[in-house]
């Protein structure tokens, strides 16, 4: 019965992507390039297609918020067996990650919205940690604020352990108020809590401070600020999160 029920419920989430990725053209604010297209021959997870001519692709810039397996079957509605036009943030041929993926924005048959944009304005996926061009950041979490203010974005609150630990192991967004930063031997410490051992943390290590410094972030600057951050959930007593990047942090009006 469940297996029913979710299948019935992706189908017309699908026919509502599809008619979105027909209907709206992607806005300015993402410098994309093209990289050759192709048609989808399989999906092999929730964020990777593998093309006829033996390609494979990983979504960019988005992590999943629903469950791999609802994530996959929703990417094989809507590109399975179709031909895509890819794009890259990055000015030439991309190169593939170790695993042998090409990372691109995928656009499903001509359409002029990639698949990322639709999945961030329905709530289904997150801006991931790593995009790079800061245009593209900006463009995906305008799109993912549209979520956001339907109520269909899945956000934690930093105050709320308990529900954050449900996303142990996944990647997930956190908000709340920035208590204190510290530093303490090669590690510094953002505290959403007074309880530092239970309540939500952030951990940056002191080597990566220029990547953030030289992003305009300073981590001494998040002090008493309300921020988005996002990344993989994991535990030291309470849950924690690693920063290796500046993509990782956003609050309203940054720019």
């Amino acid at each position: 019965m469940m297996g029913e029920c979710h299948a019935g419920a992706l189908g017309g989430a699908a026919a509502v992507l599809l008619a979105f990725l027909t209907a709206f053209p992607a806005s300015a604010g993402c410098d994309l390039h093209n990289v050759p297209p192709g048609e989808v021959a399989a999906v092999e997870d929730s964020r990777t297609l593998r093309l006829t001519d033996g390609r494979t692709i990983r979504l960019s810039a988005v992590e999943w918020t629903v469950s791999p397996d609802v994530a996959k079957a929703a990417l094989s509605e809507l590109a399975l067996g179709r031909p895509v036009t890819l794009k890259s943030a990055l000015q030439g041929a991309p190169d593939p990650d170790r695993y042998g993926r090409i990372h691109a924005f995928v656009f499903v048959s001509g359409s002029e919205t990639p698949i990322q944009y639709a999945l961030l304005e329905r709530g289904l996926a997150v801006a991931g940690s790593r995009i790079g061009d800061e245009g593209c950041r900006r463009a995906l979490l305008r799109r993912e604020g549209v979520a956001r203010s339907l109520g269909t974005y899945r956000l934690h609150q930093a105050n709320d352990s308990a529900a954050i630990l449900t996303d142990l192991g996944r990647f997930a967004v956190v908000e709340g108020r920035v208590l204190s930063v510290r530093e303490s031997g090669g590690t510094i410490y953002l505290n959403f809590g007074r309880r530092w051992s239970d309540d939500f943390t952030v951990t940056i290590a002191k080597r990566d401070e220029t990547s953030f410094k030289s992003a305009g972030l300073l981590p001494k600057s998040l002090a008493g600020r309300t921020v988005r951050v996002r990344g993989v959930i994991q535990e030291r007593a309470g849950p924690w999160i690693e920063a290796r990047t500046a993509d990782q942090f956003d609050w309203d009006g940054r720019r």
